[in-house]
């Protein structure tokens, strides 16, 4: 394993932390919460790998995450740098002590402000979490700040300007290269820089073979390509992965342990391929939701429209397929094409002049 200073906070982390938020859940009294029996091996393994940075939150796997995070970390407690996140709901001591209890441990290597944007300084617990942080903080209760970001890359000063943050957590992937300028301003203000969604939420490890082949790089599998581009940027510290079975760890701990950088011209390379996708998927929906607030069903057109894009452009179609199935679920809002009565009020909206109805029917015929 390969490991990289985080910024100026003196911890050397793992190329490759294990994010917590899909771990292997089991229905117990007709709640959901993780399987600490498949989690809890699973993590450790990754440990054992040279793994030494874990990912949590407050409301990953329905509130249950932490609680098998802390299990994992029995006896590694003193080798591996953990990583939760306040998630601006209530009260800072009460959060943080609450998930100190939940983890099992005196105190957190990193304590995020969990997906905050410039919007933060309006949430009603904003300046009593900074005098909070400050003061966990010194009673070592915290040992660093960091926040995860979800806002315009172009306002990520905003939120280093606050003044207590060492590292942020911010996306970063083939589909997704829209933070490369935020990411050099927080590491060139001295900042530790972790990514997130490394492989696209599985998009970019379900690119079709062919496109790595096509783009001149030899790579022995899709997350191998994804990995390699992530490590590549030299403003990144740390890539968190949501790991699900030993062979994937097995797998994302060799990539990480044997990285051979990407030559600049295989990034250029796939950049321009990638940016060209995009362009054919602007072509079809540009996903602006102009339409969304005349559908009297409630259709998720650009949703539904996007899940297109990932078969038709970029050759997903499990990925497609899923992503078209979880609309109308809690993840995504929205009824899927069959729910269309025709009725056309979406269709004038549209600036990109797309036929809507003609092409939910054709997205029905795809997805089912």
């Amino acid at each position: 394993m390969q490991y990289r200073p985080l910024g100026a906070t003196g911890m050397n982390l793992s190329r490759l932390g294990f994010g917590s938020m899909r771990l292997p859940m089991k229905e117990v009294d007709g709640s959901q919460r993780v399987d600490e029996d498949i989690a809890v091996p699973l993590m450790q393994r990754a440990f054992e790998l040279g793994v030494n940075y874990m990912d949590t939150a407050y409301f990953y796997c329905e509130n249950t995450s932490e609680y098998a995070v802390g299990k994992a970390l029995k006896g590694w407690r003193d080798k591996v740098y953990l990583s939760t996140k306040y998630p601006f709901r209530k009260d800072f001591r009460e959060t943080l002590e609450e998930q100190l209890t939940k983890l099992d441990t005196d105190y957190i290597d990193l304590y995020h402000f969990h997906g905050i944007s410039t919007r933060v300084f309006d949430n009603q617990f904003f300046e009593s979490a900074v005098a909070g942080a400050i003061k966990a903080k010194e009673e070592g209760l915290v040992r660093h700040m960091a926040f995860s970001y979800h806002g315009k890359p172009e306002e990520i000063g905003k939120i280093i300007d606050i003044g207590i943050f060492e590292s942020v957590l911010i996306q970063y992937n083939l589909f997704d290269r829209s933070n490369e300028g935020a990411m050099a301003e927080a590491k060139s203000r001295g900042l530790g820089v972790i990514v997130m969604g490394p492989v696209g939420g599985g998009r970019v490890a379900g690119l079709p073979k062919e496109a790595a082949e096509k783009w001149g790089v030899p790579v022995r599998s899709n997350a191998e390509l994804a990995l390699r581009f992530v490590f590549s940027n030299p403003n990144v510290d740390c890539a968190i992965s949501g790991m699900t079975s030993i062979p994937m760890i097995e797998e994302n701990v060799a990539i990480a342990s044997n990285i051979e950088p990407l030559s600049a011209q295989e990034i250029a390379d796939i950049s321009a391929s990638m940016d060209e996708n995009k362009r054919l998927a602007n072509l079809y929906c540009t996903g602006c939701n102009y339409c969304l607030p005349h559908c009297q069903q409630q259709v998720n057109i650009s949703a539904i429209f996007q899940a297109m894009n990932y078969l038709r452009v970029y050759g997903l179609k499990e990925f497609a397929q899923e992503h078209y199935d979880s609309i109308g679920t809690k993840w995504m809002k929205g009824t899927k094409a069959d729910a269309c009565i025709q009725c056309g009020e979406c269709e004038p909206h549209c600036p990109q002049n797309i036929n809507i109805i003609e092409q939910l029917e054709e997205c029905l015929q795809a997805f089912g």
